[in-house]
């Protein structure tokens, strides 16, 4: 006996909570920008979304973030390099020394997949039409010690909608998931199971 397909073409698909962070944040946003209607709710947590960067001081500076980051990847996969690609992205996202306090599988982990980081320098851009096809609930989450870019861009988010206050997960840096569970895991939860 065949297994029932999981999904009819003639049924009303299932919404879905969507979390996304970092890298997985910008997957997570062009899925609810091509398909808006199967998702119930949207969390980015230090998600990486790319809006236009209006010529201030400030978006030149996230600009450059990102320019520098994918940068200094690169250089150092062309030299054969991929652990100190890591290093150097982890401690640029996370602060000096966070290469060296990850547990061993973690490293084996982003090591597996640091090649995948260089399809970065051509992510797509937001805009206004995009976001505000975002007519469900958002939960905009960084870290205290992340990079400023991330909130950044959750700024330009709201010059096209409203969306509420970044929840900010305190003694953290980007993979805060790892570094401040309790925080992050109740805050996630709390706001799912409002929705």
């Amino acid at each position: 006996m065949a297994p029932a397909p999981i999904f009819r073409s003639n049924s009303t698909p299932r919404k879905v909570h969507l979390v996304g962070h970092s890298r997985g944040g910008a997957v997570a946003v062009e899925v609810a920008k091509s398909h808006a209607e199967v998702i119930r709710t949207l969390v980015l947590a230090d998600g990486s979304i790319e809006m236009p960067v209006p010529e201030t001081a400030e978006g030149k500076e996230a600009g450059d973030f990102t320019k520098k980051l994918i940068g200094t990847l690169q250089e150092n996969l062309k030299t054969g390099n991929p652990t100190k690609a890591a290093e150097d992205m982890v401690d640029m996202m996370s602060g000096p020394g966070s290469w060296l306090r990850f547990p061993e599988p973690m490293k084996e982990m982003f090591l597996a997949n640091i090649y995948s980081a260089l399809g970065d320098k051509d992510r797509p851009i937001s805009t206004c039409a995009d976001v505000n096809k975002f007519d469900f609930p958002v939960l905009l989450m960084t870290a205290d010690k992340s990079p400023k870019k991330f909130e950044f861009m959750y700024n330009e988010m709201r010059k096209c909608r409203e969306f509420p206050a970044t929840v900010v997960i305190p003694n953290a840096a980007h993979g805060m998931q790892r570094l401040n569970p309790d925080v992050f895991n109740k805050v996630t939860l709390e706001f799912l199971s409002k929705h």
